[in-house]
This record gives C-alpha cells, sequence and structure tokens, in this order.
C-alpha cells in the first residue's frame, strides 16, 4: 500500500506539470494570434485611409488642372487653395490634409495628400498595433492630372479659319460675332503666316454629317456653299441642327467643338485645309442655306445670300478618367483633362 500510494503521487506531480506547461504555450500563442488580429486590422484600416486619401488626391489634382487651365495660369498658393477646397470634401471622414501641389512640368499638377487625423496631428491613432509597440501611421497618397488640346476627333462637318478665332490665353469669350462662309469673308493672314480664306468652310465627310480630322494633319475641304445635304449628310446633318436649335430654344447652350485651320490649298475636289487646333464655339444662330428651319435659325444680320454663323468662342474643358494625355495642335481654349497617374 505504501508502494501504491507513493506512485499515485509521482503520477499526479507529472500531470499538474504538464498542465502547467500547456497553459503557458496557450498564452504565448494567445499573445501571437492577438498581435497578428491587430496588425491585420490596422493593416486594413490604412488600406482604407489610403483609399480615401487616393480620392482626395484624385478630386484635387483634377480641380487644379481645370482651374488653372480656365485662368490661363495659376501659383502653386492658388493650386493649394483649390486642391483643399476639394480633398476633405472627397475623403468620408472629412479629414485629408494636402502636402504639396507641385507645378514644375508645364500643363501637369501634382497633388499629395496625407492623413489629418481627428486630432489634426497627422497620423492614425489609437491603433491595436500599438499594444506592441508599434507607433502611429502617416498615410499619403498622390495624384497626377495633365491638361492638353484634343489629338482630332470625329464631328459636325465644318472648319474655322484661323483669322476668326479670337479668344486671348486668359479670356474665358471671345467676341459674338458673324462668320460667314469662306469666300465672303475673302482673305486674311493667319498666325501661321499663311495667306489663307476667311470664315470658315466645309469638310469632306468620313461619314454621315461628320468629318474626322487630327491637329497637325490635313483635311479635304467640300467647295460647296451650303451645309452637305448630299450623302452621307442630309437627314443626319438636319437632324443635328435640329437638336441644336431645341437645346437653344429650350434655354440650354450648344457649344461645338470645331477644327480651326491655318492653312489651305488646292481646288475643286482637291481643296484641303490644315488644322491648327481645335476651338470650341458657342452657337447662337445660323444661315447654312436659303431654305428653312433647321438650315436658318435666328440668322440676325446674316440675310439675302449670307451663309454665317453667329456665336463666340469659349474656353471648354473636358474632364476624362484616366489615361494618357499625349496633346494635339495649338490650344485654343479647349483642353482635354485627364488623371495620367
Amino acid at each position: 500500500m505504501p508502494r501504491l500510494t507513493r506512485q499515485n503521487r509521482r503520477n499526479s506531480g507529472n500531470g499538474n506539470g504538464e498542465r502547467g506547461a500547456a497553459g503557458v504555450m496557450v498564452a504565448l500563442l494567445m499573445v501571437v494570434l492577438i498581435g497578428a488580429g491587430s496588425l491585420a486590422v490596422d493593416t486594413g484600416e490604412i488600406y482604407a485611409e489610403r483609399a480615401q486619401l487616393q480620392n482626395a488626391a484624385d478630386a484635387g489634382a483634377l480641380a487644379v488642372a481645370q482651374r488653372c487651365h480656365a485662368a490661363g495660369t495659376c501659383t502653386v498658393t492658388q493650386a493649394l487653395t483649390w486642391a483643399r477646397e476639394l480633398a476633405g470634401p472627397n475623403s468620408n471622414d472629412g479629414a485629408s490634409a494636402v502636402d504639396s501641389v507641385d507645378l514644375s512640368t508645364p500643363g501637369q499638377v501634382k497633388v499629395v495628400t496625407s492623413t489629418l487625423g481627428s486630432n489634426g496631428a497627422g497620423f492614425l491613432t489609437k491603433l491595436f498595433a500599438s499594444a506592441l509597440n508599434a507607433g502611429p501611421a502617416t498615410v499619403r497618397a498622390a495624384a497626377t492630372a495633365a491638361w492638353a488640346p484634343p489629338p482630332g476627333g470625329t464631328a459636325f462637318p465644318l472648319a474655322f479659319s484661323d483669322c476668326s478665332y479670337d479668344l486671348s490665353t486668359t479670356a474665358a469669350t471671345g467676341a459674338v460675332q458673324l462668320i460667314k462662309y469662306k469666300p465672303g469673308r475673302g482673305t486674311c493672314t493667319s498666325t501661321s503666316g499663311h495667306v489663307i480664306p476667311g470664315g470658315f468652310g466645309w469638310l469632306d465627310q468620313s461619314g454621315p454629317c461628320q468629318a474626322t480630322t487630327s491637329a497637325n494633319g490635313t483635311v479635304g475641304s467640300d467647295t460647296g456653299a451650303d451645309y452637305p445635304t448630299r450623302p452621307p449628310g442630309g437627314p443626319a446633318c438636319d437632324a443635328i441642327l435640329t437638336g441644336w436649335m431645341n437645346t437653344i430654344l429650350s434655354g440650354g447652350t450648344v457649344e461645338a467643338t470645331f477644327p480651326v485651320y491655318d492653312n489651305a490649298g488646292g481646288v475643286g475636289a482637291n481643296g484641303w485645309l490644315h488644322v491648327r487646333g481645335y476651338a470650341t464655339f458657342k452657337m447662337l444662330g445660323w444661315k447654312f442655306s436659303g431654305g428653312g428651319s433647321p438650315q436658318v435659325f435666328q440668322p440676325g444680320a446674316c440675310t439675302s445670300s449670307c451663309r454665317g454663323i453667329i456665336g463666340q468662342f469659349v474656353r471648354f474643358e473636358t474632364i476624362d478618367s484616366t489615361g494618357v494625355n499625349s496633346g494635339g495642335g495649338a490650344d485654343l481654349g479647349t483642353v482635354d483633362i485627364k488623371l495620367i497617374r
């Protein structure tokens, strides 16, 4: 019996030791698991914060690009103000700071945003990982937007003479003017030094009432005085003019982008125009033929045999999402604004 009693005590002592060792291991594993979970939570918070900062940077960069182009020029101080107006409202917590604005590359702006924090300290606080002696985190994001003239496009088959273009670098609009069909305006000297027909000219169609052009390229010109009624134009051109007319009559604005030519040559079917760039014209009225609506709409002083367009050149920006902004010809007040990185 005494031997049996001693053996039971020995076995009982070994069990307590094993249970104690297991308890230590569980405690250590719990620390590791809690730490790993905390880091995962904090990492998710940092990624979420960076996504919000990226939204703020994107919005700020696009806003600065639009304002800088519209103003014709801008300073870093102005750009910082414009970026900050958009940084907070475009993050969920409304707490995004603008670290810097870089205007060193012509036609581009880079905006860098960072964590503002609820206390304005510039970092994320109360992270779970602080239990593992990890400090607070500062998160940043950057976006670059660029503005450049459109490289080309397909639109209503009409081009304006460079001599009719009157929009200065800083002006929002040009003068309201009657621009007549080119034979009615004689000739003038373009900014490129070429003697060219004034007014406007019709272009060879690449589709129903459409002409495809590219900046610094040439396009065939139509020698007819009236707007294209023969195939493939006709009904397609009437539909476009009707849409413009209805928009204006309902109180809306029609702003159409057209090529601007700075050189011309050839005769008859071999006529051509050289495209300098693209300008946007606010349409107020037109007289494209001697007939009725929609070829004639609020023609104003364009009477009798006159063929012309009434309106004014305006600055115009199109804001796209992302892409390469390679630009095209001269900046005539119409640009594409894109996030490029």
